[in-house]
């Protein structure tokens, strides 16, 4: 007799189907077991991240607030300043010899009689000293000086960041000069903060709206007490003053409000601009 292979095959086919469907039928009831929970998880995790979310921007905001310097309560934002401009600085450049210099009257003084030039107007020493004044000032370590620029008699128009430690000698002040007035800025050591740059003219495109500029000239007939005339200013005033870091001569510029004089002596600038910041000292209560 010959077997029946034919219907052996077919019930060994029933079975392994029948077990395919079994499995196939468990593991739908398995994932749909498995899906509800992740739902589950789905919803509650949103809550999760946000919550976490939020911890870390507490934490964040606490570490960032750790590096922010506390600001005084003396010093509010909405307080006014005092902005300086140094007009006519003699800072001129030339080539001496073999090498470009700073022209003053000491060290090149048969350089400038050879060229018809007058001794008196190289004092690049007057700009470092006005300088000097006004940033070793109470007012500017107060917070209260707002902007310093010079205008050389050339023209050229640069700022001074008031952070700037001004060279005390004055060879290094004339190897600073001499850098800013050739590569146009002076960048501090390992950072790209610029600490002096020359800018476009004119000057009163970086003045405030609401501002007031004030020359001085020992010419002017408008004799005044510095504190007194700063205390007839309103205080939503910011005040400019514009002083001449020349040997001699007088300012001349078309911006200026108001010429005065605070003394009955010439006074050099460096004089001048003491004057100016112990009056606001004093009407600022600046010790």
């Amino acid at each position: 007799m010959v077997r029946p292979y034919a219907i052996k095959g077919k019930k060994r086919k029933n079975r392994d189907e029948k077990y395919d469907k079994e499995e196939q039928e468990h593991d739908e009831q398995v994932e749909v077991e498995e899906e509800e929970p992740a739902k589950q998880a789905s919803i509650e995790k949103p809550t999760k991240e946000v919550e976490g979310k939020e911890e870390e921007k507490g934490e964040t905001a606490t570490d960032e607030l750790v590096g922010i310097p506390i600001v005084p309560s003396d010093k509010k934002t909405n307080k006014n300043g005092v902005i300086f401009v140094l007009e006519k600085a003699s800072l001129e450049v030339a080539k001496v010899g073999k090498s470009f210099q700073l022209l003053n009257s000491d060290d090149h003084a048969n350089f400038l009689r050879k060229n018809n030039k007058n001794l008196a107007d190289y004092r690049p020493d007057i700009t470092q000293q006005a300088l000097l004044s006004i940033l070793d000032s109470p007012v500017n370590k107060a917070g209260r000086l707002q902007a310093v620029y010079v205008r050389t008699e050339k023209g050229v128009l640069f700022e001074v960041k008031l952070h700037v430690r001004i060279p005390r000698t004055y060879k290094r002040f004339s190897g600073i000069m001499l850098q800013l007035l050739q590569k146009l800025n002076i960048t501090a050591v390992g950072k790209r903060e610029k600490l002096l740059r020359v800018i476009k003219n004119p000057v009163t495109n970086y003045f405030p709206v609401n501002s007031r500029k004030i020359g001085f000239s020992y010419s002017s007939d408008k004799l005044v007490k510095m504190r007194k005339y700063v205390d007839t200013v309103g205080g939503d005033v910011n005040l400019v003053f514009v002083v001449g870091a020349m040997a001699h001569g007088k300012i001349e510029t078309d911006y200026i409000d108001d010429f005065i004089a605070i003394s009955g002596y010439p006074l050099s600038a460096a004089m001048c601009i003491a004057r100016i910041t112990e009056a606001l000292a004093d009407k600022w209560n600046i010790l």
